[in-house]
């Protein structure tokens, strides 16, 4: 492999420690020296004016089916990303037998917004079990380290069948998941994760399979963690599992434990701050997981998922697309959905417009459907439907959720405990993307805000996620570390907007968002991002196996 001196650039090292001017040195894929000219003939990069990072590790994202047929892993790449986490929340593809495929492609569907034609021609099903899916990963020409978690979904699916989303697991079931855990781990699992959510609502309307689950269940499923003093246990929290659960199995099992997410909402002033101040309180290895954007999503009612924590829109999600049509049109339905979306979201429909139609193109961008409503004597839940089922519930609405309080995000963003990530990358594909989070937080937090200075911005970035997750030799800028790293210009770092295309398999839609000033990426030393664009065909990423603990990093 090439070696070539990185000269010029303010160097960030990862650490939180102050920038510096210093030359990095990279050979063979590692980082041979810092702040040492080289000697002999050496390849000069001239990054004069640049800040130069390690690469950002990305810990939440659901990319394990579009790496399947995207070893680019786009937009990711395109944001300075060289390390993602998959297989959060309890969700994946692997272990899957052939007679569950079609129902945890629509559990990844209807929780995670991936669409169902795209899934079922892209994902090629050359696997079963998790260590034949991690084989499958291995094989493709990564642009990025992929480091994979086991979903406590697919698993349940894989041992109990149709019963996973019923009951609880009897013993044999119990020890054979809890074999396959150990079997995972041992194969390069970085860890296991999990789901409690109520708004987690998978195929055919059913609650998704963790959440049959009892807490003696998950126990036991974490026991391969402890008794490997290795992995990280990843969750979203639910009514029986909240700070003080996690800090009991955090303390039990002497491992990280990370759950999703504290989000900061107006609606609720303060809420998330008390929340991470009882997150300290109660102690041991926990990070929750928090957001820097806020979270906006693109929703037409043939798609509803984002609103699956509303009981009405839980039956929507049990029937079939074709069928949906005739619900939105029963008003007593409406009334219930009206009623169910406020408890969990309040009022939000009524800041909600129209983003992209068709039919109503004189309605794109405002007024909003609170205006509207008022206008017409209705509900905005009623103009909502009115306006879809005249357009067979294509009319696309811009819909702001949650996370919109930026003075509790600001608190947030200053906490160590907290793990920021939650970009939910390859997941809400045609809703959202927020893929571009590190971009946003070196734009908007640290040179718009100043919340952040920018060592603490890169260290949220980096260093921050590779302790928290154990990823070896990764996130900081130091001898004898993976040249995983990042050329950015700090004057016009940020994100474009977002772009609707249509290259997913099957030709579907989904949003991207393109990077601004992000100059140079290399990922284990080779470009691939080069003068603000990509290196096509690069494929230097590595599979992290079991790369969720140092002391048992058994990666490249």
């Amino acid at each position: 492999m090439a070696r070539f001196a990185l000269r010029g650039a303010r160097v960030v090292d990862g650490t939180g420690a102050p920038a510096m001017a210093a030359t990095v040195v990279v050979a063979d894929g590692l980082i041979e020296s810092v702040g040492v000219e080289p000697d002999g003939d050496v390849e000069v990069v001239d990054l004069d004016g640049m800040v130069l990072a390690p690469g950002f590790i990305d810990p939440h994202t659901h990319y394990d089916a579009q790496v399947l047929w995207d070893a680019d892993l786009t937009p990711s790449s395109w944001h300075g990303v060289t390390t993602v986490v998959t297989g959060n929340c309890g969700f994946g593809i692997a272990p899957t037998r052939p007679e569950h495929r079609d129902t945890v492609m629509r559990v990844l569907e209807n929780v995670e917004g991936m669409p169902l034609d795209a899934l079922v021609e892209g994902i090629p099903w050359t696997f079963e079990t998790f260590p034949e899916y991690l084989r499958a990963l291995d094989a493709l020409p990564l642009q990025l380290n992929v480091a994979p978690l086991l979903g406590h979904t697919p698993l349940r699916y894989f041992v109990m069948g149709d019963d996973a989303t019923e009951r609880a697991a009897t013993t044999d079931e119990l020890a054979a998941m809890r074999a396959l855990v150990a079997e995972a781990m041992d194969a390069g699992a970085i860890g296991f994760s999990s789901s409690r959510s109520t708004s987690h609502v998978g195929a055919h309307g059913r609650p998704v399979p963790s959440r049959a689950a009892t807490l003696d269940e998950l126990d036991e499923l974490l026991e391969p963690l402890r008794e490997r003093d290795a992995g990280y246990f990843e969750i979203t929290w639910g009514p029986d599992f909240h700070v003080d659960e996690a800090a009991a199995v955090a303390k039990r099992i002497g491992r990280p434990v990370s759950w999703a997410a504290i989000m900061a909402n107006r609606r609720h002033p303060g809420e998330a701050v008390r929340t991470a101040e009882r997150v300290r309180e109660a102690g041991g290895r926990v990070h929750p997981q928090i957001a820097c954007r806020p979270i906006v999503v693109q929703v037409a009612l043939s798609d509803p998922a984002s609103f699956a924590m509303a009981a009405a829109f839980t039956e929507v999600l049990a029937l079939p697309r074709e069928q949906r049509a005739a619900l939105y049109a029963d008003a007593a339905w409406r009334r219930r959905a009206e009623a169910d979306l406020e408890v969990p979201f309040g009022k939000l429909l009524d800041g909600a417009v129209v983003t992209e139609s068709t039919v109503h193109a004189h309605l794109v961008g405002g007024p909003t459907l609170g205006e509207l409503a008022a206008q017409q004597g209705v509900a905005p839940i009623d103009v909502m439907v009115e306006l879809s089922l005249a357009e067979q519930l294509e009319t696309r609405f811009t819909v702001p959720m949650v996370n919109d309080d930026d003075d509790q995000i600001g608190e947030l963003l200053g906490d160590p405990a907290l793990l920021l990530g939650l970009s939910d990358a390859g997941a809400h594909t045609s809703q959202l993307c927020d893929a571009n989070y590190a971009t946003w937080l070196l734009s908007h937090w640290c040179r718009d805000l100043g919340v952040l200075t920018l060592e603490q911005a890169v260290w949220r970035l980096t260093g921050h996620p590779a302790e928290v997750l154990g990823i070896d030799r990764r996130g900081r800028i130091e001898a004898g570390f993976h040249a995983d790293l990042v050329a950015f210009d700090p004057d016009t770092v940020g994100t474009g907007p977002a772009q609707r295309v249509h290259d997913l398999p099957a030709g579907v839609d989904r949003l991207v968002a393109p990077s601004q000033g992000i100059v140079h990426t290399w990922v284990n030393g080779t470009a691939i991002w080069s003068d603000g664009a990509a290196v096509v065909g690069a494929g230097p990423g590595h599979l992290l196996r079991g790369g969720a603990t140092a002391d048992g990093y058994t990666g490249p």
